[in-house]
Order: C-alpha cells, then structure tokens, then sequence
C-alpha cells in the first residue's frame, strides 16, 4: 500500500471477504498507511452491520459490494459510500441499463466484472457491450485488465475509472510494483 501510494494511485484495495487469497483483516487494514489516495473495501455475503464497522475502523470512503446485495441493503450502508458490482455477462444490455437505473439512487458507483459473480477471476469481459450503454452513475471496469490490453479496454467503452487486480499481481495478493508503475506511467 506505501509504494502504491508513493506511485501515486487514485484507490487502494482491502478485501474483507473471508477465504479469498486476497483476504486482509480490519486490523491489518487499520494498520496500512492512509496517503491521499480513496481506500475502497471489497466485500461479498457480509451482513451491513459488518460493511459499516470495517469501512469506519478502516476509513474506507468506498464499499465495493459483489454479494447480490438488493437495493434496502444498499441504503442502509449509504448510498454515498457503495460501488455497487455488475456482471454485464450475465444479462442482456437493457437488463443491465435497468438494473443499474433501479441501484442508482442507493449507489455512488458501478462496477462491472467478467465472470457470472465473485472477483479476482483474472478474465476480461467483452468490452463492446458497454459502448452504447446509458448509466447514470459514473461505472469501473474490472476484469483481467492488465498492461497489454488495459489500453483497448479504456478505448473502447470509456469507464470513469479501472480496477486492477490479479493483472498486475505475481501471484494473488501479491503486487507487482513495476508493472504498477508502468501502467500507471502509460496510461494515467
């Protein structure tokens, strides 16, 4: 977290969700340096009450949810706080346009993954289907992007901001610093 922050990234990543490889703790949360960048906490199947007392004791300005959370669970954690996740595979385009229409008042932001649920799945989403659609929320692309497609990705569809992950680790959980930096010198 210092040197991605000495890099100078926007957001910095927790996951809070129990048996990830990526799994972090709140205390060790707790313990990471705060920096000027967001500090966003991923959760999944976690009841609010436990969102709200991590992303207070961890100051986190953002709660990414990715456990199926309805719109009343998204209120009561805040909507200035939540990201909430989308997988623009698993419906069709006006699906998704209604989907998010019904979560944008309970929601900061998207976040759109590859995959059918979950995270960390390292595969990209096909692109293209987000191109022409209408959001009325700023959305994140998440989903296997790294530094060989990172650049198409952005071009194609647009998203206000990426999330990477497992593009830019050695091994899960585990930060490749240089290719951080790289991608951060190219394209940010």
């Amino acid at each position: 977290v210092a040197a991605c922050l000495e890099i100078g990234v926007d957001a910095t990543g927790f996951i809070f969700v129990p048996g990830s490889p990526r799994e972090i703790s709140m205390d060790k949360a707790m313990e990471m340096p705060m920096g000027d960048a967001l500090r966003i906490g991923v959760f999944s199947q976690s009841s609010a009450a436990r969102v709200l007392q991590i992303a207070d004791r961890a100051n986190l300005d953002y709660v990414q949810l990715h456990g199926g959370e309805n719109t009343a669970y998204c209120k009561v954690v805040g909507p200035p706080k939540v990201i909430k996740v989308f997988w623009p595979e698993t419906m069709s385009p006006a699906e998704l346009e209604a989907s998010c229409s019904e979560f944008a008042p309970y929601c900061a932001a998207f976040l759109f993954d590859a995959g059918k649920s979950g995270g960390g799945s390292g595969k990209s989403l096909d692109w293209s289907i987000l191109k022409e659609l209408s959001i009325p929320r700023p959305w994140i692309l998440a989903g296997g992007l790294n530094a060989v497609n990172i650049k198409k990705a952005t071009q194609e569809c647009a998203p206000r901001a990426i999330d990477l992950n497992s593009g830019v680790e050695i091994s899960p959980g585990i930060k490749n610093l240089e290719l951080i930096k790289q991608i951060r010198k190219d394209y940010f």
